[in-house]
C-alpha cells in the first residue's frame, strides 16, 4: 500500500512540477498549463471550445515557428510555420509517417482497425489497397447512386414543406442522407432513411457513432491516457456476444452476409466492399494484405463514421452560411438552373463537377469549418526542427513526441487568409490566388482523408438538387449568431442547426 502511495506521490510531482516546465526549459512560447489537466482544463469544464483553445495557444507568439501546448500531461508542440508543416508532412514524411493511436486496435476492432488509426507498413499496404476505390472512374459510378438519393431526398424535403413542415433540424436530415450514401456506395446496402427513419442501418450507425455520456468519457480515455483505459479494459463500442443488437454485431454480420450472397450468386457491385474481396485470400507473396472480415468492416465503417459525422456535419455549416447569405444562395441557385438547362434536367458527374460557384461555396465552407480543427503526428525517426525563434537551439523530437498541426487557426489567420472570420466564396473562385499550403481541410499528403473526393462529391450532389428545388432560410429556433456548443466533443452549433425549407417558386 505504501509502495502504491509512493509511486502516486512521485507521478504527480514529476507532472506538477517537472513536465509543467517542459517548454520553459527550451525556451519555446507556451500557455501556462492546469496541473494535470494543461490546457485542456477549459474544455474540460466546458468554459471554452476545442477551437478556442488551440486558436488561443496558436496567437500566443506571432513570431514564433512552433509553440507548446500541453494535452493534459503531455507537452505537444503546435506547428505554424507553413514550410516547417510542409517539410514534415511531406519533404520528411518518413519521420511523422504515423497518427497517434486513438484506439488499441486489440480492443477497438471496429474503430482502431482502420486506415486512419494504422501505422508504418500496414497503412502502406492498406492504403494503397483502398485507392482504386476513390478513383474517377469509381466516382462516376459511385455518382449515379448518389444522384438517385439527393433526388429522393430533395422529393421529401418538397413534400414535407408543402404539408407545413418547414423547419428542419439539419444535422439529423443531412446524417440520413448520408447515412444513406454511405450504405449503397460502402456496404452496398440500399436504404431509405427519410421515409423509414428507424431502420437498422441508421440507427445502429447512430448508435455506433455517438460519443454522449458514458460512452464519450471512455472515447476521452481511450484517446487522452490509452494506458489507463488498457488497465482497466475501457471499451467504448461494447460487443456483446450472440447480441443481435450490438454495433459490432450488425455490421459484421452485414459485411460476412454480403460476401457470401456476392460470392454465391456472382453479384458484382461497384463499391468498397467488392474492391476489398477481390483482395482476400491473395497468395503469401502477394503485396496487399490478406484482410479478415474484422478488417474489411472497420475500414468500411470508417467512411461510415466520417459520412456520419463529418461531412453531414460540413453540410450543415455550409447550409447555414448559404442561409444567412441570400446573394451566395441566388448566385448559386443561378448556377444551378444554367446547368440544368444545359443538360436538359439531367446533369453528369462531369457537368456537376465542373460547376465552378458550387465548388468555391464548399471550398470556403471547409476553409472557414474544417472539421479536422488540428491533425496529429506521432515522431516515428528523430528528426531535428529548426529555432522555434531567433536565437533559441534546434528541437531534436524524438521516436514518440507529438505535435499538432492547427488547421482550424491556420485557416482562420489574416496572415493566410485577408478578412478570415467573413464567409466570401469569392476568394476560391480563382484557385491560382489561394495559398494552397494553408488550406488543408481534408489533412496533408500523404495522410491526406482518402475520401475527400467521395465527401466533395456527395455535398456537391446534394446542394445541387437541394438548391434546385428549394431555398432554404434561418429558422426562429437556430440561435443567432451561430456560435459553437461548449458541452459536444465534436463540432455543432449551440442548441443545433435549424434551418426553414421552402420549395421554390420558378417563374
Amino acid at each position: 500500500m505504501y509502495l502504491i502511495l509512493t509511486i502516486a506521490c512521485v507521478f504527480v510531482i514529476y507532472f506538477l512540477f517537472f513536465r509543467k516546465n517542459y517548454f520553459a526549459k527550451l525556451g519555446i512560447p507556451y500557455k501556462t498549463p492546469f496541473p494535470l489537466l494543461g490546457n485542456m482544463w477549459k474544455v474540460i469544464f466546458r468554459k471554452s471550445t476545442g477551437v478556442d483553445v488551440i486558436t488561443e495557444v496558436y496567437n500566443c507568439n506571432s513570431e514564433a515557428k512552433y509553440v507548446g501546448i500541453f494535452e493534459f500531461t503531455v507537452p505537444v508542440l503546435m506547428i505554424k510555420d507553413l514550410e516547417l508543416i510542409k517539410d514534415i508532412t511531406v519533404k520528411h514524411f518518413d519521420h511523422f509517417v504515423d497518427h497517434r493511436t486513438v484506439m488499441d486496435p486489440e480492443r477497438e476492432a471496429l474503430i482502431g482497425s482502420n486506415l486512419f488509426s494504422l501505422h508504418g507498413e500496414q497503412w502502406r499496404k492498406v492504403r494503397a489497397l483502398l485507392s482504386p476505390a476513390f478513383t474517377s472512374s469509381k466516382m462516376k459510378g459511385m455518382f449515379v447512386l448518389m444522384s438517385e438519393y439527393a433526388r429522393t431526398f430533395s422529393d421529401y424535403l418538397v413534400n414535407q414543406s408543402r404539408k407545413g413542415s418547414i423547419d428542419f433540424n439539419s444535422k439529423d436530415i443531412f446524417t440520413r442522407y448520408t447515412n444513406d450514401v454511405i450504405a449503397t456506395c460502402a456496404f452496398g446496402v440500399s436504404v431509405d432513411s427519410m421515409a423509414n427513419s428507424e431502420n437498422d442501418f441508421y440507427v445502429f450507425g447512430k448508435k455506433g457513432t455517438s460519443f454522449d455520456g458514458i460512452k464519450g468519457l471512455k472515447f476521452f480515455l481511450s484517446n487522452s491516457f490509452p494506458w489507463l483505459a488498457k488497465i482497466f479494459r475501457v471499451k467504448v463500442i461494447e460487443r456483446r456476444r450472440n447480441d443481435v443488437r450490438d454495433v459490432e454485431t450488425f455490421f459484421y454480420d452485414l459485411v460476412r452476409e454480403t460476401i457470401k450472397t456476392r460470392n454465391e450468386r456472382g453479384i458484382y457491385r461497384p463499391n468498397m466492399i467488392q474492391l476489398m474481396m477481390e483482395t482476400r485470400g491473395n497468395d503469401p507473396g502477394s503485396k496487399n494484405p490478406e484482410l479478415s472480415i474484422e478488417s474489411m468492416t472497420s475500414q468500411a465503417f470508417i467512411f461510415f463514421f466520417g459520412g456520419f459525422d463529418s461531412t453531414s456535419t460540413t453540410m450543415c455549416f455550409a447550409a447555414h452560411e448559404i442561409a444567412v447569405n441570400p446573394k451566395v444562395q441566388k448566385r448559386l441557385q443561378e448556377e444551378i438552373d444554367q446547368v440544368l438547362n444545359e443538360n436538359n434536367g439531367d446533369p453528369s458527374y462531369e457537368a456537376i463537377n465542373g460547376m465552378q460557384y458550387l465548388d468555391a461555396v464548399i471550398s470556403e465552407t471547409l476553409r472557414k469549418y474544417p472539421i479536422q480543427v488540428a491533425a496529429n503526428r506521432i515522431c516515428t525517426k528523430s528528426f531535428e526542427l529548426p529555432p522555434a525563434l531567433p536565437g533559441l537551439q534546434p528541437l531534436v523530437m524524438k521516436p514518440g513526441d507529438s505535435l499538432w498541426i492547427p488547421t482550424w487557426a491556420i485557416h482562420r489567420s489574416d496572415q493566410h487568409f485577408p478578412d478570415p472570420e467573413m464567409f466570401d466564396p469569392e476568394r476560391f473562385m480563382d484557385k491560382d490566388s489561394i495559398n494552397h499550403s494553408a488550406y488543408m481541410p481534408f489533412g496533408i499528403c500523404p495522410r491526406m482523408c482518402i475520401g475527400n473526393r467521395f465527401a466533395l462529391l456527395e455535398m456537391k450532389v446534394m446542394f445541387f438538387h437541394v438548391l434546385a428545388k428549394c431555398s432554404i432560410k434561418i429558422s426562429d429556433k437556430m440561435i443567432m449568431p451561430m456560435r459553437l456548443s461548449k458541452t459536444s466533443l465534436t463540432l455543432i452549433a449551440e442548441g443545433g442547426f435549424w434551418l426553414e425549407i421552402h420549395p421554390r417558386v420558378i417563374v
